[in-house]
């Protein structure tokens, strides 16, 4: 039976609450929401930028899918949680540059996204996603 391990990296925040960054089983690598979040000093940035706020999410989940073992090419599945549909189109944008240039494969990862509430009200964003580790 293969182990859960916690994946952990200063790379990306220290979790707020009670969870990891993200966890691995086998090959599945699931890294918990990520904010526009400074991990050295654990500040939100880029308050009212939602495209500088996505950028920041994406690098520190990519960290964390890194800390895995796996590469941002590895990721298969990201979910974005914005909290207004008006900020789709930058979102979008910005998130695009960011996987275009880190998806070497060309393969670009599936995606959801989906308005709601978010627990601070300085997050513009949130995202979460699953990479497969290739040992």
């Amino acid at each position: 039976m293969t182990a859960k391990t916690r994946v952990s990296t200063d790379a990306a925040p220290a979790p707020a609450h009670t969870f990891s960054q993200g966890v691995r089983k086998g090959p599945f690598v699931q890294v918990s929401g990520q904010g526009p979040v400074d991990p050295q000093t654990n500040e939100y940035l880029f308050p009212g930028d939602v495209a500088a706020q996505t950028t920041r999410t994406l690098e520190n989940v990519k960290a964390i899918v890194e800390a895995s073992g796996a590469s941002f090419d590895d990721v298969v599945m990201l979910r974005v949680y914005l909290t207004t549909r008006e900020d789709f189109p930058i979102m979008n944008e910005a998130y695009g540059a960011f996987v275009t240039v880190h998806t070497s494969s060309g393969v670009l990862p599936s995606r959801t996204t989906v308005f709601t509430g978010l627990p601070r009200e300085e997050m513009l964003v949130e995202i979460d996603g699953i990479a497969i580790v290739n040992d």
